[in-house]
Parts: C-alpha cells; structure tokens; sequence
C-alpha cells in the first residue's frame, strides 16, 4: 500500500511535530490547494458556485468557529446564528459608514467585533457549565436576533428593515452585488476559509489549544496545575466569535447580498452549524469540513434523485432530509461520537497496518 511511514525521516523537531508528518498526507494536501485555488475557478459556473461551493466554504468557517468551543473547550454553545448575525451586520455598517475601505478589511473587523460580543455573552461561562451555558447562549440567540429586529440603527432606518450588501470591489474585481462572477466570489469565499483553517489548526495544536482541551477534559484539575479558566474560556469564546462572525460577514455580503435577520439568522442556524461539528467530528478541523460538506452537499443530492429523477413532491424530498439528518444524529452519537473525522483516521490507521490485522 502506498500509505506508509517507511521512508518519511524526521531530524528536527520541526519536522516531527508538522500538522503532516507522513509524505503522503502532505502531498494529498498540498494537491486538494492547488486544485482549489487554480483549477476550480476555470470550471465552476454559477449553480455550482451558489449551490455548493460558497454555502460549504461559509459554513465551513462556521463550524471550525463553533468547534474551537464546542470540540475543544467544551463550551455548548446554541448562539451561532446569533454571532453569524452580528458579523453580517458588523459588516453592514462597516460597508456603509467608510465605503473607500476595502471589503476585505470590512470583514475581518466584523470578526473582530464579533469575537468581542462573544466574550461579553461568554461571561455566564465562568460560572455555569453544561446544559446552563447552553441555555445562556440560546438567551443570546434570541436576543441578538430581537435587537437587530428592533433596532433601526442597525439596518440604517430601512422601511423593510432588511440590509443589502453594496457593490464593492478586491483588485478592481466585484465580489459583491449583482454583477459579481461565480470565479470572484469562490476565490474570496476560499481564501478566508483557507486562511482560517490554518490558523484554527495552528492555535490548537499551540499551548492555547492544549489549554482549552485540558478545560474540557477536567477543568478542577486543569485549575489545579495552573491553567487559567478565565482566560482559557473567554479566549475560546473570543477566537470561536471571530470565525463564526468572519462566516456570518461572507453570507451576507458575498453569498446571499440582502439579509432579512430573523428568516436567515434565526435558532435554525445555529442547529444547522452545531449539527455539521457533531456529524464531522467535534475536537477536529477536518471534521468542521466533512459535516460542513455532508450538509451542504445532502438537499442538492436529495433534490437531484428524489425530485429530478424519482419524480417526488419538494416537501417530500425536505422531509426525507431532516430524517436522514436526524438518523444520523443520533447514529453518530451513539456509535462514534467524534464523527466522520474518526472514521477518517481509523481508515488511514487500517492502511498504515494493511495487511496485518489490526
């Protein structure tokens, strides 16, 4: 088999300790980039584009954002909509108020403003834990979700109280409004989703990462040998709101362009993202990629065959998603409750070993 560690050498701790030790995983990676970044652009058109590719690079921020909390700190966490709405709207005004500013700028601020409203709901933490907390974050769904509805401020004394993104450019090319190319808007999606991934994966493989973990796993004996819970629970709240915000800024401005906050960023959203870390495997960045790509990918297979080819009712096909969601739920929970990304490794671990038993 060609999945070995025969041959890969390490002389430096460097090399020991890489995010790929084994020749084959980094290669896999470094093609799986190049076919993002320079063949994908050439070939997708706009279904693909608004169908797959930007719901899965969105929510893929999202869940990395969430799993950082969830998966590696421990902290439930029900607000994700919530977040996602404060980035989006973060945006919004950021947009408006200094339109000579690049969008680029616009939305990493948003993920700033963001990380800081989630360490101000991420206070409660310090003092409850478990099913509380996560009744706490829900409280900030529900809130956050009401002020932008009440607010006018927030979407600029609108009459229909929906906010739309501007026309705005990167490199003299549009990402945002109704002239933008399926290419441009990938591409811009891509690289804060890439950006993301890597700086997820750095931070948790870190001494911040190892902190967060040791909170979850026992936080008395965490606090017992010096780790900080103040300040390994509000920075996990802080770096997961800044993802989740970074998400919450690209649906609105790059994907959807106009955002209605109750219909798109209601309590169904931050299931939809909690699901996507519980099917893809908590505590794992490539699990935040496989639920996100499951759940992305799912309605539009169900629609192809159930719709397309069987000839069955959209309802029916909707039905059918949130069993075969469901099902998996509670399969995933039961059997392998660190998800697909557990599948993933005890596959490589059975080809490493093959064809001695393992």
């Amino acid at each position: 088999m060609f999945y070995r560690e025969a041959g890969d050498f390490s002389t430096t701790y460097a090399q020991d300790s890489q995010t790929f030790p084994i020749r084959f995983d980094r290669y896999r990676y470094y093609a799986v980039m190049a076919l993002a970044f320079l063949v994908v652009p050439f070939v997708i058109n706009d279904y693909w584009a608004n169908a797959i590719l930007l719901p899965f690079l969105i929510y893929a921020i999202a869940a990395i954002g969430l799993n950082i909390l969830t998966g590696y700190c421990g902290q439930v966490s029900l607000g994700t909509g919530g977040f996602m709405a404060v980035g989006a709207y973060a945006c919004y005004k950021l947009m408006t108020a200094f339109p000579e500013v690049n969008i680029l700028f616009h939305v990493i601020l948003a993920g700033g403003v963001t990380a800081l409203v989630g360490v101000l709901f991420g206070l409660p933490s310090l003092r409850i834990k478990g099913f509380y907390l996560a009744v706490a974050t829900l409280a900030a769904q529900f809130f956050l979700v009401w002020l932008f509805n009440r607010v006018p401020w927030f979407y600029n004394y609108s009459a229909s109280g929906q906010i739309n993104a501007p026309e705005r450019t990167v490199f003299g090319i549009e990402v945002t409004g109704p002239n933008t190319e399926a290419w441009a808007t990938y591409l811009f999606c891509l690289v804060f989703c890439a950006g993301s991934a890597i700086i997820a994966r750095n931070l948790t493989r870190g001494t911040l990462g190892r902190t967060w973990m040791a909170i979850r796993d026992m936080d008395i004996a965490a606090e017992i040998i010096g780790v900080n819970p103040l300040r390994a629970k509000l920075s996990a709240f802080a770096i997961s709101s800044f993802f989740v915000g970074l998400s919450g800024a690209l649906f609105f401005a790059v994907y959807l362009g106009a955002v209605e906050v109750g219909e798109v960023f209601g309590i169904n959203k931050s299931f939809l993202v909690l699901f996507m870390i519980i099917i893809g495997g908590l505590g794992s960045i490539f699990g935040a990629f496989a639920g996100a790509a499951f759940l992305v990918v799912l309605p539009v297979v169900l629609k192809l065959v159930g719709v397309d080819m069987m000839g069955w009712a959209t309802d029916i096909v909707a039905h059918f998603q949130f069993i075969i969601i469901g099902l998996m739920i509670v399969a995933f929970l039961i059997l392998e409750p660190h998800g697909l990304a557990q599948l993933s490794r005890l596959a490589k671990e059975k080809m490493r070993l093959w064809p001695f038993p393992h």
